[in-house]
């Protein structure tokens, strides 16, 4: 292919992208497509190939990558405050009760370091977050999107702030308000749910439903089967859906069917505001795939940080 027919290829293929909703214009709420791309144009690529190698060795990561840049963005912004150590004069978020099973901290820093190799104190930790969970989606089989950047790294993180994560035993109407609080609409409270298509949870976060359950919110078959789970302790593991490495649409099928891990999953169905869209996401992945992606830029741009609120951190655990 000449000159001219790979010019065109570039064209035509962000067309397609801006009609999805993608930016290729220049700031976009203080962050831009093209912020990296004169200082480390490689970075989205280091970043990617670190996150591939990783769940190449540990498919399993997907999930964590994805709920890190949930839990940070949801708390102070996107600003890398989830990965801040504790110190002596401080608890950290990281070491909150809601954090505690987040995994994935050294994917964060590999990429950090090759980062700092190649262009020393330019790409923040908020926004490695975000690539890297935007790679995570990727890389499980979920939907291409592309983020803008440009994040800085916060200064606060405090155990105390996260009391304001979404807890597994909201219903939906509690849901709805508090994801409304952040900005986001009842539609998009739900594809942003989807993430939990990825990964697994401890029985700690849903046993309390399998004293009495309930027949109108879970299968009785599917009760007894996470009884037999949970026989072995709180932090015995099931996943979301059967194919937990895989980025899909089933989570909302188990919905349907009552078998929702979660409290806060099958609510999703049994509310009315919420139970249409959870049948079109489970009809049409196509559907989902776009609304979330959609979601997850609008939540990648929550609180972030300018340069006179954050800084860039050498090593994304420590302050300057």
């Amino acid at each position: 292919m000449g000159k001219d027919g790979v010019v065109l290829v570039v064209l035509a293929t962000m067309v397609v992208m801006s009609s999805a909703g993608f930016d290729f214009g220049g700031s976009n709420g203080g962050l831009s497509m093209q912020y990296y791309v004169m200082n480390c144009p490689l970075a989205d690529q280091i970043v990617k190939g670190t996150v591939n190698a990783a769940l190449q060795a540990d498919p399993t990561l997907a999930a964590s990558l994805v709920r890190m840049h949930f839990h940070d963005c949801f708390i102070q912004g996107c600003d890398a405050s989830v990965l801040l150590d504790s110190t002596k004069d401080n608890t950290a978020e990281k070491d909150s009760p809601g954090n505690l099973s987040l995994r994935g901290y050294e994917v964060i820093d590999d990429a950090k370091d090759k980062l700092e190799q190649q262009c020393p104190g330019v790409v923040s930790c908020a926004d490695i977050v975000a690539m890297a969970a935007r790679d995570a989606v990727f890389f499980a089989g979920g939907p291409v999107y592309e983020i803008p950047k440009g994040r800085k790294d916060g200064k606060r993180s405090k155990i105390e702030d996260t009391i304001n994560l979404p807890s597994p035993f909201l219903n939906a109407s509690e849901l709805i308000r508090t994801f409304g609080q952040r900005g986001f609409s009842a539609q998009e409270m739900v594809a942003l749910s989807g993430a939990h298509t990825l990964g697994v949870a401890r029985c700690s976060s849903f046993n309390s439903r399998l004293s009495n359950p309930d027949p109108t919110m879970m299968d009785t078959n599917f009760a007894t089967s996470l009884s037999k789970t949970c026989a072995a302790g709180d932090k015995a593991e099931q996943p979301f859906d059967v194919t937990r490495n895989t980025f899909d649409n089933l989570y909302y099928n188990t919905l349907s069917r009552k078998t929702g891990l979660l409290f806060s999953d099958q609510t999703l169905y049994s509310n009315p505001k919420t139970r249409n869209v959870v049948n079109g996401y489970a009809f049409n992945q196509a559907m989902f795939f776009l609304d979330f992606q959609q979601a997850m830029v609008k939540m990648g741009k929550l609180d972030v940080k300018d340069g006179s609120q954050g800084e860039v951190r050498q090593n994304c655990r420590k302050l300057n």
